[in-house]
């Protein structure tokens, strides 16, 4: 990112980039931020491509046209899969391509052996926009905050983001909630962000597993019916709970293995400060029972492959299974 922010600041650019990674929001951001830096609203002079049906002949061509009345051309080529096919034409193509054209590529996922990607880190830069730290997002967060005039405690930071999630696409638009939620006021509070901040669908399935812990059969169900009323296909909500139910015998059998919490989240892929929430939640089943509701979640899902159940009620069966444990 370094490298990047410091060719925008200075005006001098790489002929190629390929920003990649799963963290969406990074990916678009730079681009964004490199295509106004090197065009600004010139359309005469930008090219955009989308998708794996376009012509790399076709590109090669506008990359070949000077600039009009411009010092720069820029094409932008992004989610065309190239990157994980064979795309030697083109990747030779970059050796001799004009001093005046640029090339953006922007992928989510990519092969570091394909020989566009080798030719491009020789030649440009590959930025790789990764999901971000704990650590990260707090400070971005908070920062996105501060610029508003905003104040916020690490404890009610890290309630905002346990209910957002890590996705930094998600985060900013409940910033932007939290932010006009609070205007005239400079401290965010706890209350603010319980009454403005929209729960992710994977801890609303944390609170579904919280009750079945508690052996609150009603409440597990009526969370149920209102992810449901959400319009959340069932069997997502069963990959979900499956899913948890992994990651809670993963941490309890680490923790037992005596792993901290920094490990476990590095072993799991987990925020440590979701990790405290696994480890408190984990404490309240046996490694017997969380064993068992995976294999449950899994004979429920063959059950409805089969056309055994049909997924709605199938889902909601297994809960009341795991709501007698």
């Amino acid at each position: 990112m370094q490298k990047i922010n410091s060719d925008i600041k200075s005006g001098s650019f790489d002929p190629v980039y390929l920003l990649f990674g799963e963290e969406a929001y990074l990916r678009r951001s730079y681009k964004n931020r490199l295509r106004q830096a090197m065009v600004g609203d010139d359309t005469m002079n930008y090219t955009y491509y989308e998708g794996k049906d376009f012509s790399a002949t076709e590109l090669m061509g506008i990359a070949e046209t000077l600039p009009f009345f411009a010092d720069r051309r820029l094409i932008i080529a992004e989610n065309t899969g190239l990157f994980k096919k064979e795309a030697g034409e083109l990747a030779d193509y970059l050796d001799r391509m004009p001093d005046t054209t640029h090339l953006i590529f922007v992928e989510e996922e990519i092969d570091k052996r394909n020989k566009l990607y080798k030719r491009v880190t020789k030649l440009g830069h590959a930025l790789e926009c990764k999901r971000q730290t704990a650590g990260e997002l707090k400070k971005w967060a908070a920062k996105g905050l501060a610029q508003s005039g905003k104040k916020i405690t690490e404890k009610t930071l890290e309630l905002f983001l346990t209910k957002t999630g890590d996705d930094m696409e998600n985060i900013h638009r409940e910033l932007d909630k939290l932010i006009s939620y609070t205007e005239g006021r400079e401290i965010v509070t706890a209350e603010d962000v319980e009454a403005i901040t929209t729960t992710q669908l994977s801890n609303r399935i944390f609170d579904m597993i919280h009750a079945i812990a508690a052996g609150e059969r009603k409440k597990a169900l009526d969370l149920y019916s209102d992810l449901l009323a959400l319009k959340e296909p069932p069997m997502r909500i069963l990959f979900l709970l499956a899913r948890q139910f992994h990651g809670l015998l993963q941490v309890k059998e680490l923790r037992e293995q005596g792993a901290g919490k920094d490990e476990i989240a590095s072993k799991c892929r987990l925020q440590p400060f979701v990790v405290s929430r696994y480890m408190g939640q984990a404490s309240r089943f046996t490694k017997e029972q969380l064993e068992e509701y995976v294999r449950l979640a899994v004979e429920t899902e063959e059950a409805v492959k089969k056309g055994n159940l049909k997924d709605n009620l199938a889902v909601e069966l297994l809960i009341v299974q795991f709501s007698e444990k």
